[in-house]
């Protein structure tokens, strides 16, 4: 699935100062699997969060007020406990009563790839004044090989990453073309298992499986007997695998913008699809509505009118500054990073004005934030993270029918992102992955687990509202709509689901089943 931009980004008017450093231990906490004792029992040494910042999101979320970070020490690979370790960031925010405290609420905001050391800084000002901030410790952690954990997945260098954006030639279906994409895939599996720590043995331990084991560690290491747990879109699909692996662990779970549980690569690429082609819709009867809309005043010929605004851009990219140019791939990446929140699309509709007068600025700005490279041309670890997660969490595609047949698919649901070119069959990065995947779609199997409460939104342009209906059905939990066009809603200013969430974590209120949210 593709990535959002994080949640909220947390903004402070100073860098304040942080809480006294402190060292906290509790026993192990729930059951405890033989052999990882040491780890479900260990100490956690909280101080500033300002070294943990390894992106300048982190650096401005890490200025958040009364917040700590700390390591969490977990086993390179859980069948041998007793060898290498590796380390997570974490953040925490306390709650602010400590007389009514609930406990800890751990959040992931998806990807995958993307830290939840920033999502949960970024969530303190929504949940300040409610019963989450009240009663519970937010705590945020990013997965192994991400963010501030250690060692971090790496992949490409800033200028290799900058090289790939503005090299169109992943348009080309004809059998070069097919032929110089699948010799770049190869490359780029060589180059993570040459350039991260640990190598194969690292990209081998990497997937949701193993994240599902880390979080179980944390749980008991923040002293809770169960977990409490808000996943957003990739991180639904942790909260799937930890449901399976320890159901009886968990307190409550809220999964907002659902992966299929079932579904496979080739499907859900489809499905996406079809979410993005439908945001696109709903974006262009907005803006054909408007005065100055970049596409024209008639809805049924925006998806011509993008075309004809984007096309050029393959072989005649346009220039930005710095030496940088708007390519194709990075004009329509910069589209599908604004379509993923209503908020967005009036920066997408000044974007593809200023294309209309060839300058790519802001949808170039768009495509940055999306790929997280900052203002000095540096990049995050998240597109790294994202393939080789992705790479282990399903079983590869190899199949040239299968693919030509998906690429075929998706251009028929999203036309807007038809580029006029052959479809490619082109194998991609996880084809010539060097370990193979150590997960697969599937309903879970969650004898014992508590009620969970899973947020699904009609228009979802990254993860359809169908996969949310499925993976409450898998889960046997509940399910909260929310009509509108956007990806993931819960503690985003929209009352009806912010309270039906709260109240569900909180004191563990199931919205009655049918329950539909709409509107702020």
């Amino acid at each position: 699935m593709l990535l959002a931009a994080s949640l909220a980004a947390c903004t402070s008017s100073g860098k304040t100062e942080p809480p006294a450093p402190t060292t906290e231990s509790h026993p192990p906490s729930g059951p405890v699997p033989a052999g990882l004792e040491r780890f479900y029992g260990q100490s956690l040494s909280w101080a500033d969060c300002a070294p943990y910042a390894t992106s300048e999101d982190a650096r401005s979320a890490f200025q958040a007020k009364d917040i700590q970070c700390a390591r969490l020490t977990v086993p390179l690979d859980y069948a041998k406990p007793a060898g290498d370790t590796i380390t997570l960031g974490l953040l925490r925010r306390k709650a602010t009563d400590a007389g009514s405290r609930i406990g800890s609420l751990v959040v992931n905001p998806g990807g995958p790839g993307a830290s939840g050391m920033v999502a949960a800084a970024g969530l303190i000002k929504p949940v300040t004044s409610t019963g989450l901030g009240k009663r519970f410790d937010l705590v945020g952690f990013d997965p192994r090989g991400i963010g501030a954990s250690q060692p971090a997945i790496h992949c490409l260098t800033d200028a290799e990453r900058d090289a790939d954006r503005a090299d169109d030639s992943e348009t080309d279906g004809s059998p070069a073309g097919v032929l110089k994409q699948e010799a770049q895939e190869k490359d780029f599996a060589a180059k993570c298992a040459q350039r991260t720590e640990d190598g194969t043995g690292m990209l081998a331990n990497v997937g949701t499986r193993d994240v599902a084991k880390d979080l179980d560690v944390l749980r008991s290491v923040l002293g809770d007997q169960k977990l409490t747990y808000l996943g957003y879109s990739y991180g639904t699909r942790i909260g799937s695998a930890y449901a399976e692996a320890f159901p009886r662990n968990v307190r409550a779970m809220v999964l907002d913008g659902a992966v299929d549980p079932e579904q496979d690569a080739v499907e859900s690429l489809v499905a996406q699809g079809q979410g993005f082609g439908t945001a696109f819709t709903q974006f262009a009867k907005w803006c054909t509505a408007q005065q100055d809309c970049a596409l024209g005043g008639d809805a049924g010929g925006a998806v011509k009118a993008f075309q004809d605004l984007t096309r050029p851009l393959i072989d005649f990219p346009v220039p930005v500054g710095d030496g940088r140019k708007l390519s194709y791939e990075d004009a329509t990446t910069g589209v599908i990073q604004a379509l993923y929140q209503e908020s967005l699309w009036d920066t997408l509709n000044t974007g593809l004005n200023e294309l209309k007068q060839q300058r790519g600025a802001t949808l170039e700005k768009l495509a940055d934030i999306y790929n997280e490279r900052d203002s000095t041309g540096k990049y995050g670890t998240t597109q790294d993270a994202f393939t080789a997660i992705r790479c282990v969490d399903d079983p590869r595609v190899t199949d040239p029918a299968v693919i030509l047949k998906a690429q075929e698919e998706y251009v028929k649901v999203a036309p807007f992102l038809d580029d006029g070119r052959p479809a490619s069959a082109a194998r991609d990065a996880c084809a010539f992955w060097p370990v193979p995947n150590t997960s697969e779609p599937h309903v879970p199997n969650v004898e014992g687990l508590a009620k969970t409460l899973v947020i699904s939104t009609t228009n979802d342009p990254a993860t359809p509202y169908q996969a949310g209906v499925n993976l409450a059905k898998g889960l046997k939990g509940a399910l909260l709509t929310y009509e509108g066009t956007q990806h993931t809603v819960f503690l985003q200013g929209v009352k009806c689901v912010d309270e039906a969430g709260t109240d569900y974590l909180v004191d563990g209120t199931v919205p009655p089943d049918g329950k539909r949210c709409s509107g702020q």
